[in-house]
């Protein structure tokens, strides 16, 4: 009764169960916990509770024996009055938040990869590597699809055992700008390679179409690895399973049939001005690209090995 929020700082980080606590006392441990820094939801159903479901981060209310003054006073009302639907909002909230991370990280850095590719090529004296219309295609499509399936990702199996996002937390945070800028440097820097080795070292032929389908189909390839290899920051592919999101497996071959359409359909080729490419080609187009999404992996093998050491 007599404990001020300073007293309670000093407790309220080993305490779990508060027996005979009044209105006032909520507020004062809702205070405590937020001054230590934590992220606090509040739950209640009396007139009494609406102060401190007022002061902390997240009120919550009781649906069905909830007052109106509490649910006013509330951001939530649970509706079923059951506590464990509280936990599956949060992970519900909470996969929600990585899925969006996922698409940032996903679309942005396979633009920063088109971006490099179109910038270093006619810096290095090579031709224009894209056409627009193919860049056209490339955004609408080779992004867009995988990048929406990505969006229903299910939710990974740890992560409720992941620490509370901080409430200004950006959504470049946690490593998402560093993926952004690294992986589209690595996309950037496969698609210039593949347009010298087509171009300047004449694996493309004397058709200059050729090498432009190359690097065309390289981008697209490229970028259905980083698709794949995006949805965990740390688990293998392998590990989550290439089924656990059938949506965005059928994204990846959806893209893949209308990439192979527009090198490989006659009319096609007339209007995103590509050549097919013979099977050598297609081989060069595929090692290459691959290297975008080994290196990912690989990154995730090298970051749990130094944070097992840590």
């Amino acid at each position: 009764e007599q404990m001020t929020v300073e007293d309670l700082e000093a407790v309220v980080e080993d305490t779990s169960v508060y027996a005979r606590v009044s209105p006032e006392h909520k507020f004062k441990i809702v205070e405590a916990l937020k001054e230590r820094g934590h992220f606090v939801a509040m739950t209640g159903d009396g007139v009494n509770d609406a102060p401190a479901l007022k002061r902390a981060d997240i009120g919550v209310a009781m649906g069905i024996t909830g007052t109106d003054v509490s649910k006013e006073a509330s951001d939530m009302v649970l509706l079923d009055d059951n506590f464990a639907t509280i936990v599956h909002a949060i992970e519900e909230g909470r996969t929600i938040y990585e899925n969006i991370r996922k698409f940032v990280r996903y679309i942005v850095s396979c633009n920063v990869g088109e971006i490099l590719l179109m910038l270093v090529s006619p810096l290095m004296g090579l031709s224009l590597p894209l056409t627009p219309v193919q860049l056209l295609w490339v955004n609408l499509v080779t992004d867009g699809l995988p990048a929406l399936a990505l969006g229903v990702e299910p939710a990974a199996p740890d992560i409720m055992e992941e620490p509370p996002h901080a409430p200004d937390e950006g959504v470049l945070a946690r490593g998402t700008g560093s993926y952004i800028l690294w992986v589209g440097l690595l996309l950037g820097i496969v698609c210039v390679v593949t347009q010298l080795l087509a171009e300047r070292y004449g694996l493309g032929g004397s058709d200059p179409r050729i090498w432009q389908t190359m690097v065309f189909t390289t981008l697209a390839l490229s970028q259905m690895g980083n698709a794949l290899a995006v949805r965990s920051d740390h688990q293998l592919v392998a590990r989550l399973g290439l089924l656990s999101n059938p949506l965005l497996v059928g994204a990846v071959l959806l893209t893949l049939v209308l990439q192979m359409a527009v090198v490989y359909v006659p009319f096609l080729q007339k209007v995103f001005n590509t050549a097919p490419l013979d099977l050598a080609h297609l081989l060069i187009c595929l090692g290459l690209s691959a290297v975008v999404f080994v290196i990912v992996e690989g990154s995730k093998l090298v970051r749990r090995r130094t944070n097992r050491l840590a």
